[in-house]
């Protein structure tokens, strides 16, 4: 199914938001690292829109800068959904084809449903509306039809007739409206209500009153979930994660748990790559072929390369980067480090602001000693290098190729190619400390119990 004609795309995002009980709006909350209102936009975008149009409240800055370079138009005062598009009238001036209505807290919705709805009202339809049937339509609004299975209202559930309330099929929202009737249409809407609002679901039956033909395009239930509260903000995270595990899986990668697995929108998974229990994806991340993310990984901002081992228990942060067959081992911390091919770090390490060379090794405990307060430095770790355990490398500092470190060393100067560098206080044995050492803590301790 394709689309012939021009698609101008009007996103309303002025609600307030009030149930959420948050300082942030509604629109901005995140699912899977990305606001909602920018999930619909990036959805919408798929249909090359020749325009995209946000409406929003007064005051939201923030909302405006996030969509940008999308048109803005401001809703102030809001008076309802019809009153919103009223807003955006001015900028659909001398547009075709369809004028598309979404909503910024519905983020689900679907490219594929847009251009069968888009696709109905390219057929004849002066107005296409989404339907859905919900497994219990409780307050929606019922989409009435006639024998024809053209829509001829939308009646709120307030108004219902019984007849009515009995129909399943429930009105999603969603428009697809022909361009040319859009300005005639919202030039007759009123809000004589008793909320005193203009109602977008007024264009369906202004549209019949006026001769025109109205169709319904039926979808998926969750692909009209609205967000108002943050129990339905879980839901719709729980919605979009289950699309994001399944299309892992479709293109070859095993989830060993998928249920306690959360990926971000834009996660890139390859092909045969094993990922364990409870591990979390944040934004902008690629995972190459054949890599193994073991359980209770945090992986963001990170490229992993074909082979690589990652975990259990690693926090690969933004800037990180494995190289191809490079082991990244349990309770290993990275931030804007690259591993290269075959390099390990297999336990107990942070590594910040470091490049570590083919093969090498990390041992135990390390660290990059990268921040004095105000300033990062870059510990540069030669191919081949053997760090020991419990080393602190006080960058910027640079470990030649093949070069070794003593355990427990604090290196603070570079260490030439091929050479070995101990950086710790020399031991010293005292024979016999010991007993002396007991036998005058017990006398101190005895005269202390003669004093009480």
């Amino acid at each position: 199914m394709t689309i012939k004609e021009p698609v101008n795309a009007v996103v309303l995002a002025a609600g307030r938001g009030t149930r959420m009980r948050s300082q942030m709006p509604k629109v901005l909350h995140p699912l899977a690292g990305r606001a909602m209102l920018v999930h619909v936009l990036a959805t919408v975008s798929q249909l090359s829109p020749v325009r995209q149009i946000v409406v929003i409240g007064a005051g939201a800055a923030d909302v405006a800068k996030a969509v940008a370079p999308a048109q803005i138009v401001v809703q102030d005062p809001p008076m309802g959904t019809g009153h919103a598009l009223m807003c955006a009238r001015d900028l659909l001036e001398g547009a075709q084809g369809t004028v598309l209505v979404l909503f910024g807290d519905s983020p689900l919705i679907t490219a594929a449903t847009l251009v069968e709805l888009v696709a109905a009202r390219e057929a004849g339809a002066a107005v296409a509306v989404l339907g859905f049937r919900p497994a219990d339509p409780a307050q929606y609004g019922r989409l009435v039809c006639d024998q024809s299975s053209s829509l001829t209202r939308i009646v709120e559930f307030k108004d219902a007739a019984p007849s009515e309330l009995e129909i399943t099929l429930c009105n999603g929202g969603v428009m697809a409206i022909a361009a040319q009737h859009v300005h005639a249409l919202l030039s007759q809407l009123d809000n004589k209500n008793a909320q005193s609002e203009y109602y977008l679901t007024d264009l369906v039956r202004l549209a019949r009153e006026a001769g025109l033909s109205c169709a319904v395009v039926e979808g998926p239930a969750d692909e009209v979930l609205g967000v108002n509260s943050r129990a339905e903000l879980a839901l719709a995270e729980d919605v979009l994660q289950q699309r994001l595990r399944a299309r892992a899986m479709d293109e070859g990668a095993t989830l060993v748990d998928p249920a306690s697995i959360y990926f971000s929108h834009d996660t890139q998974i390859g092909r045969d790559v094993v990922v364990g229990p409870n591990v979390v994806f944040g934004p902008g991340v690629t995972v190459a072929d054949r890599v193994v993310i073991k359980p209770f990984c945090h992986i963001e901002g990170t490229l992993i390369e074909a082979g690589a081992i990652i975990g259990p228990f690693a926090r690969l942060r933004p800037g990180a980067s494995v190289g191809e067959d490079a082991h990244v081992g349990n309770f290993v911390e990275l931030k804007n480090t690259r591993l290269e091919k075959g390099a390990k770090a297999n336990h107990l390490a942070y590594l910040g602001d470091a490049k570590v060379g083919a093969g090498a090794n990390i041992g135990a405990g390390t660290i990059t000693c990268n921040y004095d307060g105000f300033d990062k430095f870059v510990t540069d770790i030669g191919a081949g290098a053997f760090v020991g355990s419990n080393s602190s490398l006080v960058a910027p500092v640079r470990i030649g190729n093949g070069a070794y470190v003593g355990s427990g060393s604090v290196v603070t100067d570079d260490v030439a190619d091929d050479a070995l560098a101990i950086a710790r206080g020399r031991q010293v044995a005292r024979e016999g400390w010991a007993n002396t050492f007991r036998a005058r803590k017990r006398e101190e301790k005895a005269q202390r119990n003669k004093k009480d």
